[in-house]
Order: structure tokens, then sequence, then C-alpha cells
């Protein structure tokens, strides 16, 4: 324990749950800085960038605080919230065995960044005054208001989250709703293959050229090495631990 709290720094604590951000994700935005001043942006524009990041990043935090509050309605603690480069992740002190209660935590996070996505869609909608805040650059020189911007990527946050493999939301939606009908270990077996198999076409479209991209994907890559190892590591938890009280982790 001691050398998982020395890789993380806390954020502090809100509702009575400690908030960690990995140093990994430290290093990330420090890159990312560094970066943007390398090819030659200037201090603004990298400070702009960092912001929406941040902000974003923001957005996860309450996503992750989406399932802890909804998984406190049903008694179930939440240990910590860390954030990483990829997303985060609230460790629940276990995770529901009732599938309806496992639905309901699952979609709580992407109800978060629904909601947010509506909010901002609503507010620039209502005062079109875009000037007043911050501005991103794309390489195609066009202005893109970073209001809009962090209501796009909620939006593919929630897309992202549903996708219907462990460790994302989606993998649990799915599992919890074959619980309903199958046993608790058939649907994780079932929504492990699901996830392992959509890792594998990520795999495929991130090497391969494809009509999506045009060459190597080193970031969809990643994306399906830890889909991969997510969707295995959950199965052989949930198959090692059927009958007693485990641990849970959701995203």
């Amino acid at each position: 324990m001691t050398s998982r709290l020395r890789s993380r720094y806390k954020l502090g604590r809100y509702a009575g749950i400690s908030v960690y951000a990995h140093w990994s994700l430290l290093a990330a935005l420090a890159g990312l800085f560094i970066w943007m001043l390398w090819r030659g942006g200037s201090w603004s524009l990298a400070v702009d960038a960092l912001l929406m990041i941040v902000a974003l990043f923001g957005c996860v935090v309450l996503h992750e605080f989406g399932h802890a509050l909804m998984a406190r309605r049903f008694g179930i603690p939440t240990l910590n919230i860390t954030i990483y480069p990829v997303g985060g992740v609230a460790l629940l002190s276990r995770m529901p065995r009732d599938p309806r209660q496992e639905f309901l935590i699952a979609v709580a996070g992407p109800a978060v960044n629904l909601f947010i996505a509506a909010a901002l869609f609503v507010y620039l909608l209502v005062d079109n005054s875009m000037e007043g805040f911050g501005l991103v650059v794309r390489d195609d020189g066009q202005r893109l208001d970073q209001l809009s911007t962090l209501m796009s990527m909620n939006v593919l946050l929630v897309a992202f989250n549903l996708v219907p493999a462990f460790p994302m939301d989606g993998g649990r939606v799915l599992r919890s709703t074959l619980a309903m009908r199958l046993s608790y270990r058939a649907a994780t077996r079932i929504a492990s293959y699901t996830g392992q198999l959509l890792a594998v076409v990520f795999a495929l479209l991130a090497i391969f050229p494809n009509p999506l991209f045009r060459g190597f994907n080193p970031i969809l890559l990643f994306i399906a090495w830890f889909v991969f190892a997510g969707a295995r590591a959950e199965a052989k938890q949930v198959l090692r631990t059927t009958g007693s009280s485990e641990d849970g982790q959701t995203g």
C-alpha cells in the first residue's frame, strides 16, 4: 500500500472520498506542455491547451463521483478515486452482486458526462458570445471555443465509456444486463470475451491501413492492449472469487 501511495498525489477529499492523481498523469500533462512549446506554439496557446486538458480531467473526476455516489446509495463505500492519463478509477469496497445495482452504478458515470455536455450545449445555445472565452487552435487554423470543445469531449467520453468491454463502463452494463438472466460467472465470461474480441478489432484497426485510419495508430493500439488486459483481469478476478466478497473498481 505504501508503494502505491507514493505513486499518487492527493488532490483532496470530497464527499468523504480521497481523490488522487497518478504520477503518470502529471508526467503526461508536463509532456504535453513541453511538446506544445517545442512545436512552436506560444506560451498562451500551450497554457490554453493545458487548461483544456485539466478541465477535461475535472469532468473525469465528476464521472467517477457519479459511480461513487450511486454506489453509496446501495451501501457500498468508495475507498478512493485515482485519475490516470487514460481515465479514472473509483475503487469500490466491493462490487454489487445485484445486477440492477451494478447497472445503475455503471451508467451513473456516463450520465454525469451527458449532463455536463447538455448543460454546456444549452449555455452555448443561449449565450452566443463565444469571444469571451479562451480559444484553441487546430492545425487547420480554425478557432474553436473551449467550452464547445469541452462539450464535444464529454460526448466522446460517454461514447468511449459505453463500449461494451471491460474495464469500461459499457462492459459492466453488458454484464449486469446478462446477469439478469444468466449466472454472474456466465455473464462475466461473455462480457470478458466480448471485450477481448473488441480489443483484437481495435488492434487490427491500429496496425493495418483502413478507411478509418490511414496508418499505424499507437494510441488505438494502446487502448486495445488496455481493453484486452482489463477484460482478462476482470474475468480472472470474478471466476476466482465467485461466492465471496471481492474488491471492485469501476471507471
